[in-house]
């Protein structure tokens, strides 16, 4: 089986080499690995760290949002005919020995999408982060039917039949939700893995703000209401 990870950067040169470095070259179940870094414009030195690592590199001309960076691995995933696709942050806070958990269940033919979730185990988590997850996992079950500990989280795995499925637009991180609102509406089935997080001050730093939460909220609730998730 051919696996294809991929990882949007936005401004990680100090820490993307080395999360790249950490990606296990062994995989239980996996013959292949590819490791797809989405340059989403950076105006740091990532697109160069990048380079210095055995990661295919592509680059948007600029900063397009974290959706639509992931969405251009996806789809390079899909051209690469990879059987399972990966998502994790660039900034260090997954760890990636958590990688053969999430695609497990797909190896198996017992998911078609992985969720990482952070918050069977929050330990260290802001509290507000906490909150805010909460908040945006009842949002995404309103208007999914589907309920999950951690709608947020950018550690995903998705199986081929999933890759092909999937319809996914959004270009912010309204992204995560609309990626489990559009599995579940296309009956693919979900499960959840809890996974270990790295929280350090760099990391902290890093995703959702409280009005970037309102603002997905926003755009779910419009998407909703004129049909386009």
């Amino acid at each position: 089986m051919k696996l294809a990870i991929v990882i949007p950067v936005f401004n990680e040169g100090k820490v993307i080499k080395g999360v790249i470095d950490s990606i296990p070259k062994k995989i239980k179940g996996i013959d292949k690995l590819v490791i797809i870094a989405v340059n989403d414009g950076s105006t740091d030195n990532s697109a160069k760290e990048i380079t210095k690592t055995k990661a295919l590199l592509l680059s948007h001309t600029a900063n397009m949002g974290a959706g639509a960076a992931t969405i251009t691995g996806l789809e390079a995933a899909k051209k690469l005919k990879a059987d399972i696709a990966v998502t994790l942050d660039g900034d260090g806070q997954h760890d990636c020995q958590d990688i053969q958990k999430v695609v497990n269940p797909i190896i198996d033919k017992k998911a078609d999408v992985v969720v990482g979730t952070r918050l069977k185990n929050p330990e260290g988590m802001p509290i507000y982060k906490r909150v805010g997850n909460i908040g945006l996992n009842a949002i995404t079950f309103l208007l999914s039917g589907k309920w999950a500990s951690d709608t947020q989280s950018g550690f995903k795995a998705f199986s081929k039949t999933a890759l092909s499925a999937l319809s996914l637009n959004n270009s912010g991180y309204e992204f995560c939700s609309e990626t489990i609102i559009n599995a579940s509406k296309k009956r693919l089935k979900i499960v959840e893995i809890p996974i270990k997080v790295i929280y350090s001050g760099y990391s902290k730093k890093k995703g959702q703000s409280v009005f970037n939460g309102i603002n997905i909220i926003a755009k779910l609730v419009y998407q909703k209401i004129t049909k386009h998730i």
